[in-house]
């Protein structure tokens, strides 16, 4: 993930203070280019799909097409003016661009302008970061000038990131899961469709692995940290095979139990949904008023009712690798809970093993030129593969892993000395 980053080249001074001052220089906006670019081609493919279907005249899947295509695609303009605060200022071609649609493509541009204006004249800094880096196991304090010019990219960055997030699990999921469907009941993957699955796919690993930077800029917010090659790799892997595993078994399950299909998604979603505000309940805190200063009471419980759902989206089909906390202002957990992520992705193998194993069971003709058990199995196992590559980016690979207390070792060695000591205590038991 592109930010901003030290130039070698650039001299560095200890003040009075003890920092180390970095002149400060930033990569290219890579992020950006990339929401915009998933963003346009997703479109851009659901279109044609959506074509494609009205002239085989098969009117459901269209209108579905269509809806999940539009719902994501206005999520994301509105997210857009949300965070620059366009509403209150006289951007009136920003404003139609958005009622366009192509708020991402606009924004994507100002970027790219701005990116390419920075350093050709000399501006005062408006003011000053001061962060840890981290060496091996030591860390560094630096300070660093912050420019308009590298203010406005932030912004910009930090937009596009919370709109890959909504585009992934508002529109890209959905759709990935109604276009898999449809295969699987026509027993045909047009190039077309395969392209939209494709980048569906790809829409919703990258929102995965905005969600795990995000996590870590948030819990180690003194510290300046990026992810290395194989760490990226890594994600990357672990969230591919988790979400494409999970939506595979909720199609298939669909496929042969449709009357249990309501059931199932929407006790997922109202548990995730209802989940944090139980938790804020017992709490027993008040709604945290100043999210936004010109919002009512009603405007921020319709915010904080936006998040949840995103929230509840996200833990569907995957680790949100953040904990929503409707307490707070910055309505994020910072805890590194790992009961949490245990818990979680315990219930999800439990849970895609036994809708697995009800499709099985319980499926149609459809499926007799396919191995059955085989598929099963690649099930499991890819589920099985991604929690083990989160937990060896977890052990080996995180950006801030000399600051964990504890790790992936310690808690399985610590599951393991329990049992261990279980089974001796009775052993001396059954021995007396």
């Amino acid at each position: 993930m592109d930010s901003v980053h030290e130039n070698p080249r650039s001299p560095k001074l200890v003040d009075d203070e003890g920092y180390m001052e970095v002149r400060s220089h930033t990569h290219p906006p890579f992020s950006i280019l990339t929401s915009t670019v998933l963003f346009c081609s997703e479109i851009v493919a659901a279109s044609v799909v959506a074509a494609g279907y009205s002239y085989s005249e098969d009117e459901v899947w269209m209108s579905l097409t269509i809806v999940f295509m539009l719902v994501s695609s206005v999520m994301v303009q509105l997210t857009l003016t949300f965070i620059h605060r366009d509403l209150g200022r006289d951007r009136p071609f920003i404003l139609l661009m958005h009622l366009l649609q192509l708020g991402p493509l606009i924004r994507c541009v100002e970027a790219l302008i701005v990116y390419c204006q920075m350093g050709r004249e000399e501006e005062p800094y408006v003011s000053i970061s001061r962060k840890k880096r981290l060496h091996g196991w030591e860390a560094a304090e630096e300070e660093r000038e912050v420019g308009h010019s590298l203010r406005r990219l932030a912004t910009h960055r930090n937009a596009f990131k919370r709109t890959a997030v909504v585009q992934a699990f508002l529109g890209s999921t959905p759709q990935l899961t109604l276009q898999l469907y449809v295969s699987v009941l026509e027993r045909n993957v047009p190039p077309e469709r395969a392209v939209l699955m494709a980048m569906c796919l790809a829409s919703t690993t990258y929102g995965a692995l905005v969600l795990n930077v995000l996590a870590i800029q948030i819990k180690y917010d003194d510290y300046k940290v990026s992810l290395s090659v194989p760490a990226f790799l890594c994600i990357v892997i672990w969230r591919c095979l988790e979400i494409a595993t999970r939506v595979t078994v909720l199609v298939l399950f669909c496929s042969a139990l449709k009357a249990w299909v309501a059931a199932v998604a929407l006790g997922n979603l109202l548990a995730l949904f209802i989940l944090p505000w139980i938790r804020f309940w017992k709490s027993g805190a008040r709604l945290p008023m100043n999210i936004e200063k010109n919002f009512s009471k009603f405007g921020t419980v319709v915010v904080l009712g936006s998040v949840t759902l995103l929230y509840s989206a996200i833990n569907m089909f995957c680790w949100s690798a953040v904990q929503l906390n409707l307490a707070d202002r910055d309505l994020i957990d910072q805890a590194q809970n790992w009961g949490r992520l245990s818990l979680h992705y315990t219930i999800r193998l439990v849970e895609n093993a036994a809708l697995t194993l009800l499709w099985y069971f319980y499926k149609v003709d459809v499926f007799e030129y396919i191995c059955s058990p085989l598929l099963v199995v690649q099930l499991l196992v890819g589920y099985a593969g991604s929690i083990f590559f989160m937990l060896v980016f977890y052990q080996y690979l995180h950006p801030c892993r000399s600051l964990f207390s504890h790790n992936v070792a310690d808690l399985l060695t610590c599951v393991y000395c329990k049992r261990w000591m279980k089974h001796k205590g009775e052993g001396k038991e059954t021995v007396v």
